[in-house]
């Protein structure tokens, strides 16, 4: 049995029946039987996917509050995620054909192209931070190419994720509520497999993909740099500092994390930040004003005050370091060590530099390497991108995904990409075809 509580008030919400094996397996079989038609037609997965898009459009209000009530996302962020996720639908149905249309390649055949068919099933197994942003950019680019999916869903969001099935309403999506260990198992059933969470578990999933020779993607933790020039707008830099480390409680794995500022700039901006943190609105994530609500979890709130405390004799606190329920208060830390962990709340880490050298030292120094921003002359910003060890580097922007633009990193955040064209050709057989 799966429970799901409210984890502001701490309510049950509701019980699930947790599927046994055999009943993830009949899914999967399923699945790769109906796959078989879903592959043949792109305009008809099209008009499927415009459908799914309306009814997500019409259930807004109550897939968002949902949302909030299981993970503790603020409401009005919840709503944005669910828009995005249309916005998402929309440049698929746009863009699916442009995608998969065949390449042809001059040679001396009487014709060479590469074609882009579907692999088959794909399980994507997901997190409960963006419950439902990271399912569709795994799902909607998979289904679109022609194959089916079967969602394992974090079991504290079990709600959202059958309610995202019903909003998609074809035999071409289906979510289980089953354990991890269980959607372990079906890896040598599928025919791909998409993992977003931590670096340990999907390093776990990928041996295992690996094993069966099933086509992998993994989306793993990170621990972004916000690198900040000495000649960038400081009132701009603290407001998109406070939001890049805060939006979603800190519960993201593009959040800027680590805070590198130019030491002629850095007392004041660790005084700016530490102003606006203490005017954040911290609360209720039902209510519209809400900007900082509780973590998913008390499991999640004591790993973060652990780090906190790991962090303490090595750090100066300047705001923070404590909690109220499953809240963790807005905190940062000013320190001069490498911390090795991703941070998954609230918490900023700030660290100064004096040249461009050692700032790209400090950006580099985790094993993380998903996401990075630099803030400053965007002509000088520019020179440290090519030394950053990261999938995605952002000038004078916070870190974002975005449907047109592929996501992913390196080192321990990850392999493969999500989103643009390259994400929607991930779970495709990249076929050459040769005529004489």
């Amino acid at each position: 049995m799966i429970w799901t509580r409210n984890t502001y008030t701490g309510e049950v919400l509701a019980t699930y029946d947790e599927e046994d094996a055999n009943g993830v397996l009949e899914k999967i079989k399923n699945l790769k039987e109906y796959q078989k038609r879903w592959r043949k037609d792109l305009g008809e997965r099209i008009e499927v996917l415009k459908r799914a898009r309306i009814n997500f459009e019409q259930h807004i209000d109550d897939l968002s509050k949902l949302m909030t009530m299981e993970m503790g996302k603020p409401i009005s962020q919840s709503v944005s995620e669910i828009k995005k996720s249309i916005w998402l639908m929309d440049y698929v149905i746009e863009n699916a054909e442009r995608f998969l249309s065949k390449e042809i390649v001059k040679t001396e055949a009487r014709m060479s192209y590469i074609r882009f068919d579907p692999i088959g099933t794909v399980l994507i197994i997901m997190p409960w931070n963006f419950p439902v942003w990271q399912v569709m950019r795994a799902a909607v680019p998979a289904l679109a190419a022609g194959n089916t999916v079967i969602l394992k869903h974090a079991s504290i969001v079990s709600g959202t994720s059958l309610k995202i099935q019903d909003l998609f309403d074809t035999e071409a999506f289906r979510s289980t509520i089953t354990s991890g260990k269980t959607a372990s198992e079906m890896i040598p059933y599928v025919d791909g497999v998409s993992f977003t969470g931590s670096t340990a578990t999907g390093s776990a999933i990928a041996e295992k993909a690996g094993k069966n020779i099933k086509k992998f993607v993994m989306e793993l933790g990170g621990s972004d740099p916000f690198i900040v020039l000495d000649d960038y707008n400081l009132k701009d830099a603290i407001k998109n500092a406070v939001f890049g480390r805060l939006q979603n409680n800190g519960q993201s794995c593009i959040a800027s994390k680590r805070f590198i500022v130019n030491r002629k700039i850095a007392d004041e901006f660790i005084a700016g930040l530490r102003e606006e943190f203490s005017r954040t609105k911290i609360g209720d994530p039902l209510n519209p004003d809400t900007f900082l609500g509780p973590l998913s979890s008390t499991e999640q709130k004591e790993t973060v005050l652990r780090q906190i405390s790991d962090l303490k004799p090595k750090s100066d606190i300047v705001i923070g370091g404590d909690s109220n329920g499953n809240i963790v208060m807005p905190t940062i830390l000013r320190t001069d060590v490498p911390y090795q962990e991703e941070i998954f709340g609230p918490v900023a880490v700030v660290k100064i530099f004096d040249t461009y050298d050692e700032a790209v030292r400090l950006a580099n120094e985790t094993p993380f390497g998903l996401g990075s921003s630099i803030w400053g002359n965007p002509d000088e910003a520019e020179k440290l991108v090519p030394d950053i060890e990261a999938g995605m580097v952002f000038i004078n922007k916070i870190v974002a995904s975005d449907p047109r633009l592929p996501f992913g990193g390196v080192k321990k955040s990850g392999i493969g990409r999500e989103l643009s064209r390259y994400g929607m050709i991930e779970f495709t057989n990249i076929k050459t075809v040769w005529i004489n």
